[in-house]
């Protein structure tokens, strides 16, 4: 069994959080979404529901479950580290630098 270093842990788990952000939530990947979910708007709230199809119910249902593909973003993540370090390391540290980064701006604005 391979152990991690807290650092190692650290480090994936602020590329976990940046990586699962920019699945769910950032605009930049609203493209991407928007092939699997779709916007409806009742009675003055929109929401999102998954649409019709085996394989796009599937993965809709997985990119609005921010739980859900959290998990998957930290196993691909972590197999890609495991497996193919070199490759893996630089896309891995610019998520995980910003991550930390949005870390900081959440409590420097909740400070101010």
């Amino acid at each position: 069994m391979m152990f991690i270093s807290l650092w190692e842990f650290t480090v994936l788990a602020f590329a976990a959080f940046r990586l699962t952000r920019l699945i769910v939530f950032d605009s930049i990947t609203e493209f991407f979404r928007q092939i699997f979910l779709e916007e409806v708007v009742e009675k003055g709230e929109m929401y999102y529901v998954t649409r019709p199809g085996l394989i796009r119910g599937f993965i809709g249902e997985l990119i609005s479950c921010y739980w859900c593909t959290g998990v998957w973003a930290s196993a691909l993540l972590y197999l890609s580290y495991l497996y193919f370090p070199m490759a893996a390391a630089p896309v891995i540290f610019i998520l995980a630098i910003a991550g930390a980064a949005a870390v900081i701006e959440s409590v420097i604005q909740r400070l101010i």
